[in-house]
């Protein structure tokens, strides 16, 4: 059983508002006639403003394209040179790139060290990297600087909880609940967390308010089953990993789980088909739930 967040570890770019006006406030002082300004194409500084900004959709490649457009002029403040390439790493990040993304990360932070997503951020990369206590290091220092953001306390959490530091995990959960109540892969996260360590009960109620919160998310419902299995509750199990599987059919996890609530109800046959269909997906899933408590 994988848990799997919803929504918290994705990377957080410059508040792309303040972003866009900021780059624009620099592409105005370009216009009032300054001399770097005659080594700057304003109409592609422009263009590369609308692209790295954030204020558009685009594609990864695009953005990088318009970063690198305002790295590469001389355009603006070290704050502004930070958001281009905090940016920037961001879009390489959306494309697996992630040693650039390091780099790119490492830069915003030398024209402004206290870029607390850029920090955010480089933390992500680390942790996918598998380089986990740089990552924490990195979720700390963002912290630090700014201790507002939920998104970070989850990212930190998630971390903590792939290295098996539950308690941490939690702690952290709880401390991005109170800054947005709403956030239900939060909920999840500490559902999961406290579900793997025997909390049933304040397990069973995070799960709850997840769903109450957002009621199409397969995680959710996987986390519940992993609880009503540890409960005993067989038939409640069984609800919720078909819940699961009908918004991601191909959860190892799920499959794995309703096999051993189809076996416990005596459906043999369910219960061979989905514990088959979980193996060819992922081979040691039974090592993993052992690890979790499930024999």
């Amino acid at each position: 059983m994988t848990w799997r967040s919803s929504g918290a570890p994705v990377p957080s770019s410059a508040i792309s508002l303040n972003a866009f006006r900021l780059l624009s406030a620099t592409l105005l002082a370009f216009g009032s006639g300054s001399a770097s300004a005659q080594d700057v194409n304003l109409t592609d500084l422009d263009r590369g403003i609308r692209l790295c900004s954030g204020a558009e959709v685009v594609q990864p490649d695009l953005r990088i394209e318009g970063c690198t457009i305002i790295i590469n002029s001389r355009a603006g403040t070290p704050r502004s040179r930070a958001i281009a390439y905090n940016n920037r790493g961001n879009a390489f990040y959306r494309k697996g790139d992630y040693d650039l993304a390091l780099q790119d990360y490492d830069h915003a932070l030398e024209a402004d060290p206290a870029h607390a997503s850029a920090f955010n951020n480089r933390g992500l990369t680390y942790r996918k990297k598998g380089d986990y206590r740089r990552a924490i290091e990195d979720f700390d220092r963002s912290i630090l600087i700014n201790p507002n953001e939920a998104n970070v306390f989850g990212n930190r959490a998630d971390t903590y909880r792939t290295m098996r530091e539950y308690g941490a995990a939690i702690r952290d959960y709880g401390e991005g609940i109170k800054l947005q109540p709403d956030f239900s892969a939060l909920w999840n996260g500490r559902c999961w967390v406290r579900a793997v360590v025997g909390e049933l009960t304040s397990a069973l109620a995070d799960c709850d308010r997840a769903l109450q919160l957002d009621s199409n998310v397969a995680a959710t419902f996987d986390s519940r089953g992993l609880i009503n299995l540890k409960m005993t509750r067989w038939q409640a199990a069984l609800a919720d990993y078909t819940s699961a599987l009908r918004l991601d059919p191909r959860s190892a996890g799920s499959l794995y789980g309703r096999s051993l609530a189809n076996a416990r109800m005596n459906n043999v046959a369910a219960a061979a088909a989905d514990l088959a269909a979980a193996i060819a997906i992922t081979p040691e899933i039974a090592a993993e739930f052992a690890q979790y408590g499930i024999p």
